[in-house]
C-alpha cells in the first residue's frame, strides 16, 4: 500500500541504500507523489561552495593552533607529555597571556553594562561621568540598544578628537570617523568597496612580505590579486621604494594595482617606519595613483630608542596640499594592541580622508547593512581616545598601568632579541614596535627533505615539532609569506617575562636539539 503518511515515507526512506536501482525511483516517485521530499544530495557541499572561501588561509589559528588545543585536552584529561602545559605565543592576545586590564577602562565597562553601580561609592567621580555621557548616547539609555550604523556621535566626535591632538592640530572631521568591529573589520570593509573588474582589470592590492594573514584572506576571499612586496630583512625590514616600483611594475602585466596596504608599526616584523619612509611611500602612492590603507593598530608600541610613530594622516597633511588635497587614504586603529589588549571587545575606528563623496555614501550604506559594531567595543573605543586627563581622579593609577604595560613590553622586546641571537642558526631584527619578533631560522638539509615528503613548510615541520616536544605553540614563517628559501617563525613577546625566559631558553634548547638531529 501507498497510503502512509509523510512520516512514514521518510523513515522508510532511510532504507533506501538496500533497495536495487529500480525500486528506488520507485519509491522517489510516489514519495513526491505523497508531498514527501524527494532524496537529493547536500545543495552545500566542498564542490558547490564559494570556491573563494576555500582559497581563504588564516595561519595564526591554523594547523599548529589546532593541535595546540588539542594537546590541552589530552594534559587535561591525564596524557603524559614532556612539559606540563601549552604555551601559546602564536597571537596578540594580551589577556590571554597574563596582561590585567586597565583598571578605569573595566570601572567604566562596569558601570556602562549595569548602570545600577553608578550609585556606589566605590567607583571614581571620572569614571561615572564617562559611562553617563556615553548611556545618554545610547537608545533607552542602555549600551544594549543598537547604535546608529557609523558609530555612537559622541564616541566620534571623541575619537575626531583623539586624532587631532595625536597629530598636532591637524583637523579630524568625526564625519570621516567610522567604528568597526576592530580594525579587521574596517580593513575588509574598504577592500570591499575597492574590488571590483575580470581579469587584467581586476584590483591588485599590494600588501608587505610578510604580511598580516588578514589581508591575503581578506584578498583570496574577495576574488582581489595579490601583489607582493617584500620588506628588507638585512635592513632591519624596511620598506625600499624600488621594490614597491618592482612589484608595481610587474602587477601590470595582469591586474590593476589599486590599493597599497602599509602597516607601521610592523605586523609580524617589529619594524617602525621612519617619517622619510612615511613621506616616500606617500609619493609613490600619489605618483601611482594608489588609494592607501595604514593599519595603525600597535601605534603606542614603540620601543626602540630612535623610534617614534608617525601616522600617515600627520605626514600626509604636513606635506602640503600637493598631497594632502589628493591621495585617497584610510587608516586603522583598534582596542586590541598598545596597552589595553582588549582583543574580545572587538572595538575599533577607520578613519577615510579625500574619499569621493558619492563613494563615501556608499560606504555608509555597506556598514549599515550589519546594522552597527558592537556597542560596548564602541564605549571602550572611547575610553581609549578620552582616557583620564591630569586632575582626574583615575589619571594617577591609570598612567601607572598604561606605563607599566609599555615599559615590561619593552622589556621583552629587548630580552627576546638578545637571547633568540645567542642562538646559532637563529638570527633575529631588533624588535622596534608592535609585539613580535620574527626571526629567521637556519634548517638543516634533511629536515627540509623530511618537511617536503610529509608535503609540509620546512618551517611548519619545525613549529610542530617544537610544539609536540615542549608545549611551545608559534606561528611558521610561511604562513605570513617570506622571501624563497628562507624560513622564520613569528612569535609574541606578551607572555609574562618570567615565563617568557623559561620559553625562549626551551626554544634555544628544541633547536639546538634539532639542529643535531637533522645534521
Amino acid at each position: 500500500s501507498w497510503s502512509w503518511d509523510r512520516t512514514s515515507w521518510q523513515t522508510y526512506a532511510t532504507n533506501l541504500s538496500a533497495f536495487p536501482a529500480a525500486q528506488s525511483e520507485h519509491l522517489q516517485q510516489k514519495m513526491s507523489e505523497n508531498g514527501a521530499l524527494p532524496l537529493r544530495g547536500k545543495v552545500l557541499t566542498l564542490d558547490t561552495m564559494n570556491a573563494n572561501v576555500k582559497k581563504v588561509d588564516y595561519a595564526v589559528r591554523g594547523p599548529i593552533v589546532q593541535r595546540a588545543v588539542q594537546i590541552e585536552k589530552e594534559l587535561k584529561e591525564g596524557v603524559k607529555k614532556p612539559f606540563e602545559e601549552v604555551i601559546k605565543a602564536n597571537i596578540g592576545d594580551a589577556h590571554a597571556m597574563g596582561q590585567r586590564p586597565i583598571t578605569f577602562f573595566r570601572q567604566v565597562m562596569a558601570l556602562c553594562t549595569y548602570p545600577q553601580l553608578l550609585d556606589d561609592n566605590k567607583f571614581p567621580e571620572d569614571a561615572k561621568n564617562r559611562a553617563r555621557r556615553i548611556l545618554q548616547s545610547c537608545g533607552g539609555n542602555s549600551i544594549g540598544a543598537y547604535t546608529t550604523s557609523q558609530g555612537i556621535d559622541c564616541v566620534r566626535h571623541d575619537v575626531a578628537n583623539y586624532i587631532q591632538r595625536r597629530d598636532g592640530g591637524i583637523p579630524s572631521d568625526p564625519d570621516n570617523i567610522y567604528l568597526t568591529t576592530g580594525a579587521s573589520d574596517g580593513i575588509v570593509t574598504i577592500l570591499k568597496l575597492l574590488t571590483t573588474g575580470e581579469g587584467r582589470t581586476r584590483t591588485g592590492v599590494m600588501i608587505s612580505i610578510p604580511q598580516y594573514p588578514l589581508y591575503s584572506a581578506s584578498i583570496a576571499e574577495l576574488g582581489a590579486v595579490q601583489i607582493n612586496y617584500y620588506l628588507n630583512e638585512e635592513k632591519c625590514w624596511s620598506l625600499d621604494i624600488s621594490e614597491l616600483q618592482r612589484s608595481l611594475q610587474a602587477a601590470r602585466e595582469h591586474c590593476n594595482p589599486c590599493v597599497l596596504c602599509i602597516i607601521n608599526p610592523g605586523n609580524p616584523t617589529g619594524q617602525v617606519q621612519s617619517r622619510q619612509c612615511i613621506e616616500d611611500v606617500i609619493r609613490f602612492a600619489a605618483k601611482e595613483n594608489l588609494f592607501l590603507m595604514a593599519d595603525e593598530v600597535y601605534q603606542d608600541n614603540v620601543y626602540a630608542e630612535g623610534c617614534a610613530f608617525h601616522s600617515f594622516k600627520k605626514v600626509l597633511f604636513e606635506m602640503g596640499p600637493e598631497y594632502s588635497s589628493k591621495v585617497e587614504l584610510a587608516s586603522f586603529h583598534s582596542t586590541s594592541k598598545c596597552y589595553m589588549g582588549e582583543c574580545g571587545f572587538r572595538g575599533g575606528y577607520m578613519e577615510v580622508m579625500n574619499m569621493d563623496p558619492e563613494v563615501k555614501a556608499q560606504l555608509t550604506k555597506l556598514v549599515s547593512v550589519r546594522l552597527c559594531p558592537p556597542a560596548p567595543g564602541q564605549a571602550l573605543m572611547d575610553l581609549v581616545v578620552n582616557s583620564p586627563q591630569p586632575g582626574e581622579p583615575s589619571y594617577q593609577t591609570f598612567m601607572k598601568e598604561r606605563t607599566a604595560v609599555l615599559s615590561a613590553l619593552a622589556e621583552k622586546a629587548k630580552l627576546t632579541e638578545e637571547i633568540l641571537n645567542t642562538v646559532p642558526g637563529i638570527s633575529c631584527n631588533p624588535v622596534q614596535g608592535a609585539m613580535y619578533s620574527f626571526p629567521r631560522i637556519t634548517l638543516p638539509e634533511r629536515s627540509i627533505n623530511e618537511a617536503k615528503a610529509k608535503g609540509q613548510a620546512p618551517d611548519m615541520f619545525y613549529c610542530m615539532k617544537l610544539l609536540e616536544e615542549t608545549g611551545i605553540c608559534l606561528v611558521p614563517g610561511s604562513g605570513f609569506g617570506q622571501r624563497e628559501g628562507t624560513y622564520h617563525f613569528r612569535m609574541t613577546i606578551l607572555p609574562p617575562t618570567d615565563k617568557l625566559k623559561i620559553m625562549l631558553n626551551k626554544l634555544k634548547e628544541f633547536h639546538q636539539k634539532f639542529t643535531q638531529q637533522y645534521s
